[in-house]
């Protein structure tokens, strides 16, 4: 396994640092003061400056990086998306100005792998041109949304269009004023095999029937303005050439989606612990306390040491996931995905959370990142499933590994 970036990346890695030096650094406080500050989405507005290093990163040609297709993308491998992911963790608002953030790339990775000429017309052409945002509508409130075999909400197939009812929540994206489409995964025939029940289809935010209940806060914060939103569907018609594929095949287009999806979370995750440990040094360098800069007070050094190690750790083990899904697929990377889903989320939680005891009161504070970025951590740990599902895969691969070891 070779690690090594190529020159391509290299090049693109360099420049895009500079860009987030240069650019996106000094305009997150105008992000910041752009924000409505509103509680309710309906007066959440796009901060010009978002649109404004859009273009920026355009011009540059550090647009659509994370997609492999070099027609709509950078084409890239996931082993050479994993460290300008990695750069773009460092800032919240980064992944966007690069047209790389969740849900968009999820959701773009499906209608590019799954999607009908209609659709990436329709829907596909304006997200990878920036202009759109959308969201992805799977976990309910009412059930254990951690087996998708639970699900209630139905997409059901009456001649050539498709109703939809259900509740779904923790919805990302969709109190964005951009947000144009969901894609909604239901039950188009709960009678058959729990993996052949579901379908996924595109739907209008603003179809008739669909309805924001409410933006759900993370730690009493709206995540404005994209939010994470609880919306019902009252049959909902949307036409038939809405449906992903065909009936049926929403749990495979689910599979095929969270790959290189986690690894991008994970990966931008790791550039938000590196964040969170410059902060701390940051802090330790500058203060002193008991005659003594903090950094050489008490276990401080070790609790630097360990974070140093856990980090250099998850991204190896990141990376050779990323090695793993490019040359042999995504079944034979399946535990890895699963093992950097635990590992990766919870070194950045810990990171984080050193930090935050390192600046004593600031640190729990809007002066400093750092509050976010541990809800941003902490968050990780349940989305794309939690970390209890998958420990379960690991241990469940990890058997049958075990198993066939003893039968040769």
């Amino acid at each position: 396994m070779d690690f090594a970036p190529s020159e391509r990346t290299q090049a693109l890695a360099e420049r895009l640092a500079r860009f987030m030096r240069e650019e996106i650094a000094p305009a997150e406080a105008v992000y910041a003061a752009e924000l409505s500050g509103n509680a309710d989405h309906r007066f959440w507005r796009q901060p010009p400056i978002m649109e404004t290093l859009k273009a920026k990163a355009r011009q540059a040609r550090l647009w659509n990086l994370f997609l492999p297709d070099a027609e709509y993308g950078a084409g890239l491998g996931n082993a050479d998306y994993a460290p300008l992911a990695e750069i773009m963790g460092h800032s919240f608002i980064a992944p966007e100005v690069f047209n790389c953030s969740a849900p968009d790339t999820g959701n773009m990775e499906v209608l590019h792998r799954y999607g009908s000429a209609e659709q990436r017309e329709r829907w596909l052409k304006p997200l990878l041109d920036g202009e759109i945002r959308s969201a992805f509508c799977m976990t309910e409130p009412d059930v254990a949304s951690s087996d998708a075999t639970n699900m209630r909400a139905t997409a059901h197939v009456d001649g050539d269009e498709v109703i939809l009812n259900g509740r779904k929540w923790w919805t990302t994206g969709a109190g964005h004023p951009h947000c144009r489409f969901v894609i909604f995964m239901g039950l188009s025939d709960p009678d058959a095999e729990p993996h052949k029940r579901h379908a996924m289809v595109i739907c209008p935010i603003d179809a008739p029937g669909v309805k924001i209940e409410r933006m759900l806060p993370v730690f009493h914060h709206y995540d404005e303005p994209s939010g994470h939103g609880e919306l019902s569907f009252t049959d909902v018609r949307v036409p038939a050439s809405h449906v992903i594929l065909g009936p049926g095949r929403g749990f495979e287009i689910a599979q095929g989606r969270l790959g290189p999806g986690r690894i991008h979370h994970c990966m931008r995750a790791i550039g938000a612990a590196e964040r969170a440990l410059a902060l701390l040094c940051q802090r330790a360098r500058s203060r002193k306390a008991f005659g003594k800069h903090l950094a050489d007070l008490g276990g401080n050094p070790d609790i630097v040491a360990n974070l140093r190690m856990a980090i250099e750790q998850a991204r190896l083990l990141t990376l050779k996931t990323a090695w793993t899904l490019d040359t042999q697929g995504t079944k034979a990377a399946l535990g890895l995905i699963s093992q950097i889903k635990v590992v990766v989320p919870a070194v950045a939680q810990q990171a984080a959370d050193a930090a935050i005891q390192i600046h004593g009161g600031a640190g729990l504070c809007d002066d400093f990142p750092l509050t976010q970025l541990f809800a941003y951590a902490r968050v990780l740990r349940l989305a794309d499933g939690p970390d209890e599902v998958h420990r379960g895969v690991i241990a469940k691969l990890e058997a049958k590994a075990q198993a066939h070891r003893e039968m040769v």
